[in-house]
């Protein structure tokens, strides 16, 4: 029971102090609504060649989402694009597990801050809620990767 507080105080944190809130300057721009809760995001991504400059967003929905949003930039900035994209597909992996897969250590050290979600894996209504931002984020780089934004 320990761990959970710990991640919910994780998830409270980031959704009290987000990184990234206020869009900024971006290579390219997503929308994304989740319609059961009504959740949203805009998401803004820019590249330096393979590095991750910045993604930037602004949304409205619950802690959950916006927490989420924010554990993503702060994974993802400064990182290649395949190390992104590595830690996108665990983080994907940890949120379909419906809560059977239990972090471990070299989870942790992928996902970082992002294995605090592994308990809403448990609830798939807020699944969605959780991977809104990152499906944005992967919307958003397939868009600056068509336009030939990045390197």
């Amino acid at each position: 029971m320990k761990l959970d507080s710990m991640y919910q105080e994780v998830i409270l944190d980031h959704y009290k102090h987000p990184h990234g809130r206020g869009l900024r300057d971006g290579d390219a721009e997503v929308h994304h609504v989740n319609p059961t809760c009504g959740d949203e995001i805009t998401l803004r991504v820019k590249y330096d060649g393979e590095t991750i400059a910045d993604v930037s967003y602004e949304g409205q929905g619950c802690s959950i989402s916006q927490a989420s949003a924010s554990v993503l930039n702060e994974l993802l900035v400064g990182k290649e694009l395949p190390e992104a994209q590595k830690i996108q597909a665990a983080f994907l992996e940890l949120m379909q597990s419906k809560g059977q897969l239990e972090p471990d250590e070299a989870m942790e050290e992928v996902l970082e801050d992002a294995v605090a979600f592994a308990g809403v894996s448990k609830y798939p209504a807020r699944v969605k809620c959780a991977l809104l931002s990152w499906m944005a984020w992967k919307d958003a780089t397939a868009k600056a990767l068509s336009e030939g934004k990045t390197a």
